[in-house]
């Protein structure tokens, strides 16, 4: 570069551009900072008039990008007003592209938030609906979009960076023999977690059970669904084995069993173990938590130790808790039934009788 072209650029000349660049970064700069608390104010008070939360996520989507690009227009506006040339700044065309990919990520970035943002106006939506299908369809969604968002956001970046997108994508169907080989996990994984949002054997939050693991599902993704077990231990859990897995979905049924025996005595009188299958019985048909559809009450078995009385109903309602309130309820009335029948538990014991011989016989 000659004496002429840097006089050129630095003469009295481009004095007046630079002055020009610098009042565009200072406009800028200014700009990037009181126009968006101007627009934050304005739009809170536009979406706070309407019922809908769509706005408000597309608003808070844009905030952020929107000052980034403002920022990057300037300095590119300010670029452009001195105009320097290629023997000055060798790096310009590098700068363009540059410039031109940043673009392109603060568009993707935007993109991204503006998913997340409808994702959480849909999962709300959602909660509201009967359906437990499309709580589960959100997420699987919103995790599309953004996959598709990052591949469309890297072919349009290779584009911009020179490589031919045509080519990429032929060469892509040549060796999509060779990705599906290597990948068939991965798909069969994706068909396995389509197959579970379709046939609905749980849905996130249920509480299930099979032959390797049991907890609640926490969430069900491309690859594989997380399981939280009682013991607060992660389990990921394929979803092409979950979906050939025998699940046993705890929280499907509508009541709580509850199964037991209770052993009295030998001491009972036939009168007495009447009075006492009775008894439980009327406690059982009294009690507001138990489920009146079916109950069993009987004194079945002689066992070693004890006269056991089997017992067998259902609590209204599945909830861990309230199954455990109803159980205590009910133990409680019939400790007191057998107090008042003067009634006592057994316990495994053994009885010794010694028998004393004749003095005669005895040598």
């Amino acid at each position: 570069m000659d004496i002429s072209q840097w006089s050129e650029f630095w003469g009295d000349s481009a004095w007046s551009q630079w002055l020009a660049a610098l009042g565009i970064l200072f406009v800028t700069v200014v700009l990037r900072r009181y126009f968006i608390a101007l627009l934050h104010k304005v739009t809170r008070r536009l979406t706070q008039k309407t019922k809908t939360t769509l706005d408000d996520a597309l608003l808070e989507a844009a905030e952020k990008p929107l000052s980034w690009l403002i920022l990057l227009m300037g300095i590119w506006a300010a670029v452009m007003v001195i105009k320097p040339t290629s023997e000055v700044l060798p790096l310009l065309d590098i700068a363009e592209r540059l410039g031109r990919m940043a673009s392109i990520v603060l568009i993707g970035w935007f993109l991204w938030r503006l998913i997340d943002g409808l994702a959480i106006y849909a999962s709300s939506q959602a909660k509201e609906t009967d359906s437990s299908l499309d709580d589960q369809l959100v997420p699987f969604i919103s995790k599309t979009l953004k996959l598709f968002l990052v591949v469309t956001g890297i072919l349009v970046v290779a584009q911009n960076m020179g490589y031919s997108i045509s080519g990429l994508i032929a060469s892509l169907g040549i060796g999509g023999i060779a990705v599906a080989m290597a990948a068939k996990d991965t798909i069969a994984n994706l068909f396995g977690s389509v197959m579970l949002l379709i046939d609905r054997p749980f849905t996130v939050g249920d509480w299930i059970k099979t032959s390797q693991f049991e907890g609640v599902v926490e969430e069900i993704g491309f690859r594989s669904t997380r399981i939280r077990t009682f013991s607060q231990t992660l389990v990921n859990v394929p979803n092409s084995m979950l979906a050939n897995m025998v699940v046993d979905n705890i929280d499907a049924r509508s009541k709580r069993r509850i199964k037991m025996r209770i052993g009295i005595t030998y001491a009972t009188s036939t009168d007495k173990m009447q009075q006492a299958v009775a008894g439980i019985e009327q406690i059982l048909k009294i009690h507001p938590g138990v489920d009146q559809d079916f109950s069993l009450v009987k004194f079945d078995n002689f066992d070693d130790s004890a006269l056991s009385i089997f017992l067998y109903y259902f609590s209204k309602d599945k909830n861990w808790t309230a199954y455990l309130q109803v159980r205590q309820e009910v133990n409680m009335q019939i400790m007191e039934l057998l107090e008042t029948l003067g009634l006592e538990f057994a316990f495994p014991s053994q009885s010794l009788y010694i028998e004393q011989m004749p003095k005669e016989v005895v040598r």
